[in-house]
């Protein structure tokens, strides 16, 4: 396919919080998780990305949050490659991206980072009437990032054989719940998730344990999110939340991702929902906690939370729909 002139496009995605975790990838596999997720996309936080491409050379670059990052460009590439080999692109890429949120702090600012990237570098390449390659090209750069294309509640499935389908289950207007962050870090976190799931995998002794609890919990929150069965969906998320973290705790040496703060939202949120009150908590890899709730309790879930000592910031908001482009 032969270019002469600079190639740019520009999309806008959301991070999710996963309720039925993936932690781990499948050896061998490229960068294909080991299980299949279940997410809620989140509007209210967001990733914007430019991506260019210049057919005349040069050298790739990716600038995040206004400064020049070499450490996740790798990540950019591998997320770009499949563009690039459909298209026949030999050129240079360049890509801008920002975050309203903390990044690389366990708030899923990668999932949403690769799903921008990659729908922005299919415009940029005239690939986006082929969602299946957008999907490919995320999953490239994260293996959540196929989730952060669609909205609502997305279900990720990978059968045995390592093929695998991303879908939106209900629209955030099905079932339009509420999402509380609790903030109680805002720099990135010492293990980055893809390192520690690694070391989780070859360390842990709970890892085959994790792993064989997978299956039942996925079509258990299936069930839970078409029969808008919020009490079975709290038990289900938090008590995967908690095994999640139980394996990383296991690895050698320990990964321990939550700190003082996030141990008292937890037991803040068990408090109100002791109380009546319909809310349940998740935490990915990081510190930070989410907390899931009817609207009705939106104000009360902030207001305790936001009385933890520890918590920098309470962010909150609607479920969002999935990546969209936008003009750069």
């Amino acid at each position: 396919m032969s270019r002469e002139h600079v190639m740019q496009g520009s999309a806008i995605a959301h991070p999710n919080v996963a309720l039925v975790k993936y932690w781990g990838k499948r050896p061998a596999r490229g960068n294909l998780p080991a299980m299949g997720s279940l997410s809620l996309t989140l509007g209210f936080l967001s990733t914007r990305t430019t991506v260019r491409f210049d057919p005349a050379g040069g050298q790739d670059a990716l600038t995040l949050n206004g400064r020049r990052n070499s450490r996740d460009l790798k990540r950019m590439q591998d997320c770009l490659a499949p563009l690039r080999r459909r298209a026949g692109e030999s050129g240079s890429a360049t890509a801008e991206s920002r975050n309203d949120f903390p990044t690389g702090a366990g708030l899923a600012s990668s999932a949403s980072g690769m799903a921008a990237m990659a729908l922005a570098g299919a415009s940029a390449l005239g690939l986006t009437e082929d969602p299946a390659l957008v999907g490919r090209a995320a999953m490239a750069g994260s293996g959540s990032a196929p989730r952060s294309l669609h909205g609502g509640f997305v279900l990720l499935s990978i059968d045995p054989e390592g093929n695998w389908s991303c879908a939106s289950l209900l629209s955030p207007e099905e079932w339009p719940l509420k999402v509380v962050v609790a903030v109680t870090q805002a720099g990135p976190k010492q293990t980055d998730s893809r390192s520690g799931m690694e070391l989780t995998r070859r360390t842990s002794p709970f890892y085959k344990a994790w792993l064989a609890s997978q299956s039942a919990d996925l079509e258990d929150a299936r069930r839970a999110v078409a029969q808008r069965d919020f009490g079975r969906l709290a038990e289900l998320s938090e008590g995967n939340c908690l095994r999640m973290h139980a394996a990383a705790m296991g690895a050698s040496p320990p990964l321990v991702y939550f700190n003082g703060a996030t141990v008292e939202c937890l037991h803040r949120i068990k408090t109100l929902a002791h109380d009546n009150r319909p809310v349940f908590f998740t935490v990915d890899a990081g510190p930070q906690v989410k907390a899931v709730c009817l609207p009705d309790v939106l104000d009360e879930v902030c207001d305790a939370l936001g009385q933890v000592s520890g918590v920098r910031q309470v962010l909150s908001g609607d479920l969002g729909g999935g990546a969209r482009l936008i003009t750069g």
